[in-house]
């Protein structure tokens, strides 16, 4: 604020005299002194003459301050100032502590096959807690779920096609796929397992079966419903049926054009279907590459395949079409095995005397023939309503007997080549190995994946039905290094046929335990016995024999008319062509659905997946049929408490002689796994139902599951096996109440494919959610996040 000075009234009149009335020389000025008391004025001087101009008089005393001015109004705010210089760093504060270890990060790195080993190994060591990568959690949801680290995509679905066709290009993926082989890209044809790239090559896909039920399935006038409601409509859209609409039961009824139509076209949807894969090198997913030149096989007259081993019903040696096929095996010569399970949904059960529950019937259809006292006797003619047997051109029905086999398809082919044992080329059924609900089959293979030199070809396969065995087949010739096609395939048409019997295993109960109740294990296993299945076996007791008629072999028992109350087999063509029926006349041990079985040549051991059973059995624990004693049938089941096996359980096979197995006469066998059943948890572990088996590159056992959802709520999945803690993880999961079918790998492990089986076929599904059709079974690729 500014400061103004205030004077007195007579102080300047004073000054004011004094430069008028007085002259003389200027005073020094004096310092301001405080503000004093007025002082009197002086005596008035005498007049003199005028002077010059006097000196300034003292300064008078400082008034009074005057009173604060008003405040005066803020000026226009100034422009910033410049901008400082940065003050000096400051010196580093103390090291905090170290912080606790996080995750791993989810990019895996190589094979995922490896990735898992070492989660599992983690948990066990407990440096890592079960749940932050593995198991996947136990729930049930209508997406694909796999574990942290890893991504899925489909690669290819049920009607999509595999090559740039027209409308009604018969070159579709098919329904329901099961069993797959990966056939890395390499020079010089197709080879073993786990040969060639693990970027591209072929891919081998079973297709088993069109779930629901078939237009006209219960005579005129039955509309489809199921996946067969969603393949007729396909059919309507293709313009491939005339009807108006598909899912009315009228129009089906007299409809003879469109059910032969739709009984062709589903013939297409069923066998095998051979096309090109390759891998984004940037995102890791599959797809299909449709410029390559795919192929179908399948029940068409358009596949040609040649029966060899055995004799049919009709001296046919080539038969038309394949059918069923569920799973099966990559052959060490870079072929692919089918297994034709149940084929007697399309032509008719060739054997018919044994009931669901284990019953043994003799002769329900009035033409077969089982009863104590004469020949056992077959219908070989295909059931009128059967699948296929309805088919209004009876040219394209034939006998059943020409399906139910091990099937091997020459890949890439074309699909009406049979095999020529001259060239080595086409298609073959192997009759030798004879005919039985297959589920797959297994080689015995060094641990480059490849045949051993100077051995005979050893192939084991399961029969999976309730009280199905395991058979082993024995080439009569040795394969050695060097051998063509045509040879080493040519060994497949002869050999010995061995069915497994688990002596020890009780036929009482679970079927899962022996003496004492007590399941079997590594250190404490069961011990069996392989049994030749023919009319020609002379030294081999009958394994019921002992009850029946001590020392009775199995050659003698086979062809007796009354031996356990059935009648007698004529030859080993007709023994192979019931195996079921003839094991059930000796007594051999029965199992719970023998679905899967791989031998893992790093532990010299076949592993077996038995699904379940619960229901009735055939044979008393003394191998006997039930209610069949002294020769009288008695179908009344009270006197069997079945089997209360719904869990299933995974088993270790291991030969006395490892080494040699076809001249292995014994083994011994033990639990790996065991499923269990529990809605209300949320154990992580809780499993059932084992299916499909794949042994990884490196000796690494999985498997899928099918039946885990009626059991536990959960989703069928597919599981790495601890074969040391018996505990299986959860890996990938299936949507809905699909099954996880088929696991193959590629040759490095990287990437795991699998089939998505019937979602939707019970329960709500609307995966993959982009198909007009609704839910659509798919092959899916499991990798390594990028």
């Amino acid at each position: 604020m500014k400061t103004t000075q205030t004077y007195s009234s007579l102080g300047i009149l004073l000054s004011i005299f004094a430069l008028t009335a007085c002259s003389g020389e200027e005073g020094e000025q004096g310092e301001p002194g405080q503000q004093g008391t007025p002082g009197e004025p002086g005596p008035r001087g005498q007049d003199g003459e005028d002077g010059g101009p006097g000196g300034a008089g003292p300064q008078g005393p400082k008034g009074e301050q005057g009173d604060d001015g008003a405040k005066g109004t803020d000026g226009a705010q100034g422009d910033p100032g410049a901008k400082g210089d940065d003050g000096d760093k400051g010196d580093d504060g103390e090291e905090g502590e170290d912080g606790e270890d996080g995750l791993d990060a989810d990019i895996i790195e190589g094979s995922f096959t490896d990735w898992v080993k070492e989660h599992v190994a983690a948990i066990k060591a407990g440096t890592e807690d079960a749940g932050d990568y593995l198991p996947l959690p136990n729930r049930l949801t209508d997406t694909m779920e796999t574990a942290r680290g890893l991504q899925s995509n489909v690669v290819v679905r049920w009607m999509d096609p595999l090559t740039f066709g027209t409308a009604t290009d018969v070159s579709r993926f098919g329904a329901n796929g099961d069993f797959t082989a990966f056939f890395g890209d390499q020079s010089g044809g197709f080879g073993a397992l786990y040969d060639g790239s693990s970027a591209a090559g072929w891919m081998w896909s079973n297709h088993e079966y069109i779930s629901g039920d078939a237009p006209n399935h219960g005579g005129a006038g039955a509309a489809p419903n199921g996946q067969a409601l969603q393949f007729s409509r396909f059919l309507k859209d293709k313009g491939l049926l005339t009807m108006a609409d598909v899912s009315v039961a009228a129009n089906w009824a007299g409809a003879t054009a469109d059910q032969q139509t739709y009984i062709e076209w589903s013939k297409r949807q069923v066998g095998g279907s051979w096309f090109r894969v390759v891998q984004d090198p940037g995102s890791g997913e599959w797809t299909v590459d449709r410029s390559a030149t795919s192929k179908r096989y399948d029940a068409s007259n358009a596949t040609q395949i040649a029966v060899v081993g055995m004799t049919l019903s009709n001296a046919a040696t080539v038969v038309n079409g394949t059918q069923n096929s569920c799973s099966g095996a990559h052959t060490p010569w870079g072929t692919v095995l089918t297994g034709e399970e149940n084929v007697q949904d399309y032509f008719g059960d060739l054997e018919t005397f044994f009931n669901d529950n284990g019953a043994f019937t003799a002769d329900p259809s009035g033409t077969a023939n089982a009863s104590p006292g004469g020949n056992i006797s077959l219908d070989y003619t295909a059931v009128a309503n059967s699948a296929y047997g309805r088919n209004p051109d009876a040219t394209q029905v034939y006998p059943k007997d020409h399906y139910g086999y091990l099937t091997e398809f020459d890949v890439g082919a074309n699909a009406n080549v049979p095999y020529d044992s001259t060239s080595g080329n086409g298609h073959q059924k192997l009759g030798a190995m004879g005919r039985a609900r297959w589920e797959n089959a297994t080689f015995v293979t060094g641990e480059d994946w490849k045949l051993v030199s100077n051995q005979p070809i050893v192939l084991y396969a399961g029969d999976d039905r309730r009280g199905g065995r395991i058979f082993k087949f024995v080439s009569s010739g040795n394969w050695t290094t060097g051998m063509t096609k045509a040879q080493t395939r040519n060994l497949l048409a002869s050999g010995k046929l061995y069915v497994a019997h688990f002596a020890d295993l009780k036929n009482d109960g679970t079927g899962l335990t022996i003496a004492g109740d007590v399941t079997p294990t590594a250190a404490t296993p069961g011990s069996g016995v392989w049994i030749e299945l023919s009319v020609d076996n002379v030294t081999q007791d009958a394994p019921n024999a002992a009850t029946l008629g001590a020392g009775t072999k199995v050659g003698a028992a086979l062809t007796n008319n009354t031996w356990n109350g059935m009648g007698a087999f004529t030859s080993n063509n007709q023994v192979k062509s019931v195996l079921y029926t003839a094991s059930n006349k000796i007594g051999v041990r029965e199992l719970n659905r023998p679905e899967d079985l791989e031998y893992n040549p790093f532990h010299q051991a076949i592993y077996i997946a038995f699904t379940n059973h619960n229901r009735g059995t055939a044979l008393d624990n003394s191998g006997v049929l039930r209610g069949a004693a002294g020769g009288t049938v008695n179908e009344n089941l009270a006197l069997n408490t079945g089997r209360p096996d719904r869990n299933g359980a995974v088993f270790t096979l291991k030969e006395a002689t490892p080494a040699a197995p076809g001249t292995s006469a014994t083994f011994t066998f033990w639990a790996s796994w065991t499923g269990t059943r529990s809605v209300n948890t949320t154990d992580p572990f809780i499993a059932s139902c084992p299916d499909n088996i794949v042994i990884d590159p490196d000796g690494g056992v999985w498997f899928g599951t099918d039946g885990n959802p009626g059991n536990n709520n959960r989703a069928d999945a597919l599981y790495y096996l601890d074969t040391e803690e018996r505990r299986a993880y959860r890996v990938a999961a299936a949507p809905s109440d699909a099954e996880a079918t088929g696991p193959s790998f590629t040759p490095d492990g990287s990437t795991l494919f699998f089939n998505v089986q019937h979602p939707g076929e019970s329960w709500y599904s609307a995966w993959p959610g982009d198909s007009e059709y609704g839910p659509l079974s798919s092959l899916v690729a499991i990798t390594p996040k990028r």
